[in-house]
């Protein structure tokens, strides 16, 4: 009969376990190390996955189209989303800078006419009264309104230039994403291959697959029900405002695009903008733009059950909750990440409470 000694034994699960817990200790500092070096990087990769992703289905219609050219097809779509972010950027900012040289240019020839307001806005609830005379100020003296408001005029413009600072590196951030996407479309299979064995590592042979084409069926869902939507109330609010001859229509439908990305009802937007078109049109034409501006805010009640969630069959609630969610804690890049998130959680959840039913006892 073999006779253990038990310190040996003691000593050598010690070791063992000494070992595993320093081994999980390096490979925890390796991959914090890889993460801390990739992390400049991290956000361009992610946009240009996401990018990739929806624009895939295209690139396979327009390799067809091509006869199978695939690294054309992909130097195409490349070069056609740097386009896409460059030009109407490059519009916006020369149109902006323009105007405002402009206004420099009239202020300094003491040309610069403002209109006077109307009575009505001295009767604007809150801010009608201090409105009214400081536009009164401006449109017989801009000089002392200018002295008087000055404080102000230079935390605008200070603000002005961070919002603008900010744009031009979100433009080349998006040019760098749009060149990662056509990277990662040229190798799209075997891109497609990996994300399937990931997901079949993590969750089983049965459901691997299964998630990762999951996440890629939410990624084109967002994309259609959240850019595009956006994208379609931001055309609609430009056209109003350019047929009512609303000054820096661009800026302004820039900002509609921004607050409609983040889910929030553009009429915060549109609604000063139809307020001050008031001011300085007839009541029936104001009033028809202040329509208009509701319709466009409305429209994505419309949009969202046809786009959102179309080809997907996770809940479009649970959607539309990751997208907002995930905007409102993580920004733009949220709506994506947040919407594939909770839309696997919830996939995972259902998966497990199904498997419960299934094995409980009848």
């Amino acid at each position: 009969m073999a006779i253990f000694d038990k310190s040996v034994i003691d000593n050598r699960i010690v070791a063992s376990s000494i070992l595993s817990y320093v081994q999980f200790g390096a490979l925890v500092l390796l991959l914090w190390w890889c993460l801390k070096i990739i992390a400049p990087f991290l956000n361009l990769v992610i946009w240009g996955v996401i990018i990739s992703v929806a624009a895939y289905p295209g690139h396979v219609a327009l390799t067809a189209k091509l006869g199978g050219r695939k690294k054309l097809s992909t130097v195409i779509l490349t070069l056609a989303g740097i386009a896409i972010v460059v030009i109407p950027a490059w519009i916006l900012a020369e149109s902006t800078i323009g105007g405002m040289q402009e206004l420099a240019a009239d202020f300094e020839d003491g040309t610069v006419n403002i209109p006077p307001p109307s009575e009505g806005v001295a009767e604007w609830p809150l801010i009608g009264t201090q409105l009214y005379e400081a536009w009164s100020l401006a449109e017989t003296n801009l000089e002392a309104a200018a002295n008087k408001f000055e404080p102000q005029i230079k935390t605008l413009g200070k603000k002005l230039l961070g919002l603008a600072a900010n744009g031009i590196g979100g433009v080349l951030q998006m040019v760098l994403a749009m060149i990662i996407a056509g990277a990662l479309l040229g190798q799209a299979a075997s891109g497609y291959s990996v994300t399937g064995r990931f997901f079949s590592r993590l969750m089983g042979e049965e459901r691997g697959q299964a998630m990762a084409d999951l996440s890629i069926s939410i990624i084109r869902s967002v994309v259609k029900g959240v850019l595009g939507i956006a994208l379609i109330q931001t055309i609609l609010a430009v056209i109003g405002l350019l047929v009512m001859g609303v000054p820096a229509a661009g800026l302004i439908g820039f900002a509609v695009l921004v607050v409609a990305i983040v889910q929030l009802p553009p009429i915060l937007v549109l609604g000063p903008v139809a307020i001050w078109v008031y001011s300085i049109a007839d009541t029936v034409p104001a009033t028809i733009f202040l329509i208009y501006s509701i319709v466009v805010s409305g429209a994505d009640a419309f949009l969202k059950p046809l786009l959102l969630g179309r080809g997907v069959q996770v809940p479009m609630l649970v959607i539309l909750l990751g997208a907002i969610g995930g905007a409102i804690s993580m920004g733009i890049l949220g709506l994506f990440l947040g919407a594939v998130v909770l839309a696997l959680g919830y996939e995972l959840l259902s998966a497990w409470l199904r498997e419960e039913i299934a094995t409980e006892p009848t």
